[in-house]
């Protein structure tokens, strides 16, 4: 009992408090979009909004169990628990497609996605590994096992495929960064075996969370001026990754140039070995960029292309995106009124899934800009307040599995909202607490109840 007492005492309310609203006015806007008058009441559990609350006391009842288990089981059983939404991510990809994806478990409504489960495996075994090492004495060893742990369940869900859930993923990367894990013993071993040049460390190695922007800028300038045959030379019919080598070959070439002119005679030999591995590197983005493209299937091609203004179809294929915007819009300053919701209502059907992917429409519709602007402040508390938590942590075991979860709440929200108001490609990724679904409420209340609990006992921690 006192033992009891004292997490209650130590629980960080404030997290709490926000985490529970959001679950409240998430079921308030699901039963106004989903709202059935021959069953009117919210426990209708034929009904979205009386299944919804089902998952609420599944995923409270499921949280409260992990609060009360000592939080040593889950530094422990990591590996055991990462195995076992391994083994889901395998078996899944044997079950029948639904809406052209392997990403259900379970008969019907009742079922699960194993991919949201994957993430706070893929956390607690990521915090325990890296938590494990030194930093300072990194090993090519080292660097390839964190980056197995993380790409081997990244790698099953992009066969489903699930591209929303292989993006989200890629939050691990700014964690490692964050923790100092870096690229830099990998590049070393076989930077260090050419003649004369030793390094102690590389500048790709050392900051690859810029160089992964840089990567993305390329990838979006391949297909912008692939697929729209715009040269990226004037006069020179050169598109494509073809433009984007043969300009970083001429922009590598001035580099060296002025290297060789002007820079420190022990410093170039590095010099120019940088240059030459940023035009590897970046020709060979490019390249992947392109192939990867081609082999897409047409409807992931079209939602790229119309992101990227490749093409317009506001009543075809960019159908949800368009509508979405205009529900938004719709809203105004104050908003239409709770239930009023029109352009993102179930029952008209202009803006498709908007109880569980597009929530935010109908909510932005009913409350306006002032609703919508309190609750984006409101997710912006919840992710501020995560990394606050994480930077109170004793354990660099909290620390890591805290900023995982940090990570997950900017990455679900930031691309939620942008697909909402046309500022993100549609790829399927719901909006934490607030949208319809059983497995996104059931790993989003595990997760933080995982992480108000290792926050409860921080104090217990050794440094």
């Amino acid at each position: 009992m006192r033992k009891t007492k004292s997490l209650i005492n130590n629980l960080d309310w404030p997290l709490f408090i926000g985490f529970i609203s959001l679950i409240v006015f998430g079921l308030i806007t699901i039963y106004s979009v989903a709202f059935n008058e021959e069953f009117p009441n919210i426990f209708s559990f034929s009904e979205k909004y009386g299944k919804q609350i089902m998952w609420i006391g599944i995923a409270l009842f499921m949280g409260i169990m992990v609060f009360l288990i000592d939080s040593d089981i889950y530094k422990k059983y990591a590996f055991p628990i990462y195995l076992a939404t391994l083994s889901l991510l395998v078996i899944v990809l044997f079950m029948p497609p639904i809406n052209g994806a392997r990403a259900w478990l379970g008969v019907g409504s009742m079922g699960i996605q194993p991919a949201e489960f994957a993430k706070i495996s893929t956390a607690l075994l990521l915090s325990k590994y890296v938590s494990s090492l030194n930093m300072r004495a990194l090993s090519p060893t080292n660097v390839l096992l964190a980056l197995l742990i993380l790409l081997v369940p990244m790698v099953l869900i992009l066969l489903q495929p699930d591209a929303g859930t292989f993006v989200v993923f890629t939050a691990f990367f700014f964690v490692l960064y964050r923790e100092g894990l870096t690229f830099d013993p990998f590049l070393l071993k076989f930077v260090n075996l050419i003649p004369k040049v030793r390094f102690k460390q590389t500048w790709l190695g050392s900051h690859f969370i810029p160089i992964l922007f840089v990567f993305v800028f390329l990838s979006i300038i391949t297909l912008l001026f692939g697929e729209r045959n715009i040269p990226l030379i004037p006069g020179l019919k050169l598109y494509g990754s073809v433009g984007i080598i043969s300009t970083l070959f001429v922009l590598g070439a001035i580099a060296t140039f002025f290297v060789q002119r002007f820079g420190l005679k022990r410093a170039k030999s590095k010099a120019q070995l940088i240059i030459i591995l940023c035009f590897i590197l970046g020709s060979a983005v490019s390249l992947t960029v392109e192939k990867s493209f081609g082999s897409l299937a047409q409807h992931q091609k079209d939602r790229i292309e119309l992101f990227l203004g490749l093409k317009e179809d506001p009543n075809g294929k960019d159908y949800n995106r368009n509508r979405a915007m205009a529900a938004v819009g719709s809203g105004g300053l104050l908003g239409k009124g709770y239930k009023n919701a029109s352009v993102s209502s179930v029952r008209t059907n202009h803006v498709p899934e908007s109880e569980t992917d597009f929530i935010f429409c109908p909510f932005a519709e009913e409350w306006g800009f002032i609703g919508s602007f309190s609750l984006v402040t409101v997710y912006i508390f919840i992710i501020v307040r995560i990394l606050i938590v994480a930077e109170r942590q004793r354990s660099q075991f909290n620390r890591i599995y805290a900023y995982s979860v940090g990570m997950f709440f900017f990455y679900h929200f930031a691309v939620n909202l942008g697909m909402n108001i046309g500022f993100a490609p549609v790829i399927g990724i719901p909006l934490p607490f607030f949208s319809y679904g059983g497995s996104s409420m059931l790993s989003f209340s595990i997760m933080v109840f995982i992480l108000l609990k290792l926050d409860s006992q921080r104090r217990h921690v050794l440094r």
